[in-house]
């Protein structure tokens, strides 16, 4: 009212009497109760209310907008008093009060203004309607002989009508809020026990039901899962479908049906692969080069499969369910590689994942396929929304295998499932990670942050495609083998002055530092050949002595290496397929050795990937594994060096090699092992036991030994053997140099080093077998430790079992390292391990 003109008059001019009466309004304007008392004393003239009643009402504009006002301020009192009987039953339960509870009470405050205004107002009302000062009636003889001009038809009856409707409306509510408390009372269960749980057990639960309060409406999944705004289905929500809040005890837990643990299954080999290559599907580029590759090797998976199978005769296998989600090939991820299959783009990764599939099919187990975030949904049982609810029911996997984009994805949309499930998962890793980057907590604080791991995974669910970091499980691919006759047939057709380049794309060709140089001194000695993909002509990195055949189907490569005595590499790519392709088709690997080697630290390639590693050639597990006389590395920049090698090869007879590990019954043998022996979901007994010192007794040594003619330490036979794959029986203790992993302290002594051995070495007695003085001994988080200080003759045990780690140096340690054999062609797996 105070906010309204007091000079204009609506429909009329102003006259003297007019005039009097803005006077006497404007005199009283500060005056509000005076203001009111005048309204109330033209509406008070009789029951009828008068006509000129009913002009005093309208003439003015002061005394409309009070009108307006006073319904206005009804509507909000009714409001105010229905939210109130709301917060009186339970303040959450309505949407409007339960926001204001949580967000600060902002609208709270609001709403008692408007409510103790309203107060004031009832009260100078009821003293107006008392008023018998009859003083005061030549105030409403003023104002008649001015309203009596003024006609306005109707007020009353809207007046009556407004009243009316709220009246009307507050019936409704009322029988609203009658239903409500009903229906309540059966979401809130017996005696409305549905207050906050306090128990210890479950601290997280108040904080989780004032998240709830405040955002159950941000993701549909929480109304799927019966969520409606009440405390009590916030209740029932966060301890039957979440688990921050303790069971209710009025909740009929009967009436959750409890799943059965399905009986187990033995798989039984697969020889016909016609199946899988249905499952898999069309439209990507990627898909068909998939299939065509899972085609053409089909007979020798069955062929592997029948002589595996043979093999393992004796052997329970359980069949597993098993979830392959391909996450870079989804169009979620961008799927880079799809459209340039046919344009020279990398292959690899399509590759391993046609033998990752074949593997799983092959072996038995219960395989489901997924190239789409949608795909992935559906499989998984995803409930609707935006992925902050967990998953609706148990996971419907033993297994999950992804990649990197892969678990991006299931982290948006698995939300809290993630977190319980991850267990399950298996990261398909090219170039591995490390886990000093894989501990999130211990990567943030120590440098080790990269746009990939910090996952906090075990080391081991990382699978890689070559065996270079034993701290991840090695999974690996397949290459063709030959038969007898194709071996004769290449040693007879094999051109000793012909090689082809290592390189698909024209990139590759760009004349770098020293790479014009070698290119012609091997055009001196040999015809070289390239499979360069281009579209309209020839590309201008290529130099024009060498014959580009321009991009190939995989057997038409497969007749060039078998015509050619060298397969050469620029340096790039690393870790590829093709030069173990190019051995087993009988061809000598040239490639160029690196000084200083590359890593994350001089190279960008490396950069941000989540691993320290330092590659010494273009592809380190021929060079190491494999090796001369079909593996010749030398520094491409030394033209006498570089030289004299191709001399050596022109000369050399050599026979097409595979490594057992990357034939088809290699890889169906190693990733049977880790399907049924690897286990990362079910707790570790603690390490070492209750009175372990007691048992341990009789040897200084113990629980370790000697062996025979050697300063390694094994597991005492005559000592309890504990539950571990791989077996007690396969560990050989060590100490590292100053300054050297484990990885290469298990090298130098023909060993792998085994991560998931670390635990039974975590202990003192292990610093006494290796003869180490401790002055001290702790545990600390550090992907070094257990550790020797020798110049603090300190003794440092592991705090943090994900950061064992074989990987990792400083002059500053001793590493304890737990070593172990392997089996021939299969450094996978212990001579124990199958």
């Amino acid at each position: 009212m105070r906010g309204s003109h007091p000079h204009s008059v609506v429909g009329e001019e102003a006259s003297p009497g007019a005039t009097e009466m803005r006077y006497a309004f404007e005199s009283r304007a500060p005056h509000y109760t005076q203001h009111v008392e005048w309204t109330r004393e033209c509406t008070m003239m009789g029951s009828d209310l008068s006509m000129m009643t009913r002009r005093c009402l309208l003439t003015y504009k002061p005394f409309r907008i009070f009108v307006v006002g006073i319904g206005f301020f009804s509507l909000c009192f009714l409001m105010t008093s229905l939210g109130g009987q709301f917060s009186a039953k339970r303040p959450s339960d309505f949407p409007f009060t339960t926001r204001a509870e949580v967000l600060g009470g902002q609208e709270s405050r609001t709403l008692r203004k408007i409510s103790n205004m309203l107060e004031v107002i009832m009260k100078r009302m009821d003293a107006l309607s008392r008023l018998s000062n009859t003083s005061e009636t030549h105030k409403l003889d003023e104002l008649a002989s001015v309203l009596d001009r003024i006609q306005p038809i109707g007020l009353v009856e809207r007046i009556q009508g407004i009243a009316q409707n709220m009246s009307d409306m507050a019936g409704r509510v009322e029988q609203i809020l009658q239903r409500s408390t009903g229906s309540k009372r059966v979401r809130q269960g017996p005696f409305g026990q549905c207050d906050i749980p306090k128990d210890p057990h479950y601290p997280d639960c108040p904080g989780k039901m004032d998240w709830m309060r405040a955002r159950w409406n941000s993701d549909p999944c929480y109304a799927f899962y019966g969520v409606d705004g009440s405390d009590c289905s916030f209740l029932i929500y966060l301890s039957e479908v979440e688990w921050f809040c303790p069971p209710l005890t009025w909740r009929n837990q009967t009436a959750t049906p409890t799943l059965k643990t399905p009986p187990r299954r033995q798989a039984s080999f697969r020889f016909d692969t016609g199946a899988l290559l249905a499952q898999l599907g069309t439209g990507k580029e990627s898909l068909i080069f998939m299939k065509r590759r899972i085609r053409r090797l089909a007979a020798q998976w069955a062929s592997a499969a029948r002589r595996l199978e043979d093999k393992l005769r004796s052997h329970w296998r359980d069949e597993k369910q098993i979830l392959v989600h391909v996450g870079f090939l989804t169009e979620e991820s961008g799927d880079v590689f799809s459209p340039k299959v046919l344009k020279g783009g990398p292959l690899g990764e399509m590759v391993q994942w046609a033998d990752i599939l074949t593997t799983f099919y092959v072996l038995g187990h219960n395989l489901k396929i997924s190239v789409s975030v949608k795909e992935l949904h559906g499989f998984l049982g995803v409930p609707p929304g935006k992925g902050s609810c967990p998953l609706n029911g148990p996971l419907p996997f033993d297994l999950i295998y992804t990649d990197y984009h892969g678990l991006q994805q299931m982290k948006q949309h698995l939300g809290l499932s993630l977190k319980k499930h991850k267990c399950h998962i298996r990261v398909i890793d090219t170039f591995g990670t490390e886990p000093a980057y894989n501990h999130e907590e211990y990567a943030t604080m120590n440098g080790y942050r990269t746009n990939w791991g910090y996952w906090n995974l075990n080391s081991q669910q990382y699978m890689t495609m070559f065996p270079h970091t034993p701290d991840n499980s090695f999974m690996g691919f397949v290459a063709e083998e030959l038969n007898d006759t194709a071996r004769i047939n290449i040693q007879k057709n094999k051109v000793n002055n012909m090689a082809v380049v290592y390189g698909k794309e024209a990139s590759m060709w760009k004349v770098q530092q020293g790479k014009d140089t070698f290119l012609s001194i091997l055009h001196r000695h040999m015809e070289i050949h390239g499979t360069v993909y281009y579209d309209a002509q020839r590309p201008p990195e290529v130099p024009a002595f060498v014959k580009n055949h321009g991009l190939l189907r995989q057997h038409e490569l497969q007749h060039l290496l078998r015509q050619a005595k060298l397969f050469i590499g620029f340096g790039f790519p690393y870790e590829g397929p093709a030069p173990l392709e190019a051995i087993a088709n009988g061809c000598v690997f040239l490639q160029p050795r690196f000084s200083p080697p590359h890593s994350s630290l001089n190279h960008d390639f490396f950069r941000g990937k989540p691993t320290s590693r330092e590659v010494s050639s273009q592809h380190p597990y021929a060079e190491q594994y494999i090796g001369r006389p079909h593996v010749i590395t030398v520094d491409f920049n030394n033209s006498e060096e570089f030289d004299a090698a191709v001399r050596d090869i022109m000369k050399l007879n050599v026979e097409p090699f595979l490594p057992y590990e990357y034939t088809c019954e290699g890889m169906l043998e190693r990733i049977h092992a880790y399907i049924q022996n690897q286990d990362f979901c079910s707790p570790e007994a603690p390490f070492p036991p209750v009175n372990s010192s007691k048992v341990w007794q009789g040897s200084p040594l113990a629980p370790f030994m000697l062996l025979p003619n050697s300063s390694i330490l094994t597991w005492a036979s005559n000592i309890t053997s504990y539950t571990s794959w791989p077996p007690l029986s396969a560990l050989q203790l060590l100490a590292s140099l100053q300054g050297e992993s484990c990885v290469k302290a298990c090298q130098d002594v023909g060993l792998i080093c085994e991560p998931a051995l670390y635990r039974f070495i975590n202990i003192k007695e292990a610093f006494n077998a290796l003869d180490f003085q401790c002055a001290g001994l702790e545990s600390e988080m550090n992907h070094l430790f257990p550790a020797f200080s020798a110049e603090h003759a300190e003794c440092r045990l592991q705090q943090d079992p994900l950061l064992f780690s074989c990987a990792g140096a400083s002059i500053k340690y001793q590493r304890l390292c737990p070593c172990r054999d392997f089996r021939d062609g299969q450094v996978a797996l212990c001579s124990d391990c199958l």
